[in-house]
């Protein structure tokens, strides 16, 4: 990334070097060790190795940081400012089944304000990098949300809701129904993080689901806003990094699918 900042540097080298020995043990997949946390939540040994990895990392290059974590939860720092919002490895029901898309994600929040986001790809090997007020990046190369000003002919990407979410099930099958209707296509790779970033890099027009965590979104919401793009409630009303709901995309698009939308959400008032 040029003129990339020392922080930035910083969460780099992290996501780097938590994401070498899980490329070993994705090629190994068979013999980790694996233990299940719920229905269709799970935590590995690679899980952890990593979130251990870039704990003492981001801890050395910022000391008394603090830290919301998909495993640890919320580790509070003596600074009580900064934050790093951390996925260790999101995606990982594909990587414990061997399917090559899966991600790190680190988030930088100053008080209530997204400040900068790290996504790698350990499997294609590709950075997405951003900051705020100077773009979003893919290996160090200016990225935008695509153009599209209409359904006809975009490609949304998705996550169906875990079965500790069932009770937005019909409101989502219905939705997907009318995107399927409306658009060329609909994907749904099984990495929040990443799909986020698709979407800063113009490889998805859109993108919805229910029921994410903050660390899903919180790099993956920058890179959008910083791409060009809009990131918001499926509804509109409060913060999608609060309620997990989440609807992507440019303007038009983003507008679009809200309307889309509206009348499967005005029939169940449990999403936000």
């Amino acid at each position: 990334m040029p003129q990339a900042s020392a922080l930035m540097n910083v969460m780099i080298a992290a996501a780097r070097k938590a994401a070498r020995p899980m490329s070993r043990d994705f090629g190994e997949v068979e013999n980790l060790q694996v233990s299940r946390k719920g229905p269709s939540d799970f935590v590995t040994s690679a899980d952890i190795k990593a979130e251990k990895t870039l704990f003492e990392e981001l801890s050395k290059g910022r000391p008394g940081y603090g830290f919301v974590m998909e495993e640890r939860g919320v580790v509070e720092g003596t600074d009580k400012t900064n934050r790093w919002i951390v996925d260790p490895l999101d995606g990982t029901t594909n990587f414990l089944h061997g399917f090559p898309t899966f991600s790190v994600s680190i988030a930088l929040r100053k008080r209530d304000v997204l400040e900068v986001g790290v996504v790698y790809d350990p499997c294609r090997q590709e950075l997405y990098t951003t900051m705020r007020g100077r773009g979003a990046q893919l290996d160090g190369k200016r990225i935008r949300v695509s153009e599209r000003r209409e359904l006809e002919g975009t490609l949304i990407g998705t996550g169906f809701p875990y079965r500790a979410n069932t009770r937005w099930m019909k409101t989502y099958l219905g939705m997907l129904g009318s995107v399927m209707e409306n658009t060329a296509g609909v994907r749904r790779p099984g990495s929040a993080a990443l799909d986020l970033c698709y979407l800063a890099a113009g490889r998805l027009d859109g993108f919805f689901e229910f029921g994410l965590e903050i660390w899903d979104v919180a790099a993956g919401t920058l890179m959008i806003q910083e791409a060009g793009g809009v990131v918001s409630s499926l509804t509109g009303n409060g913060s999608h990094l609060d309620s997990g709901n989440v609807l992507a995309g440019n303007l038009k698009i983003h507008d679009a699918l809200r309307e889309l939308f509206t009348p499967h959400l005005n029939a169940d008032s449990g999403p936000a």
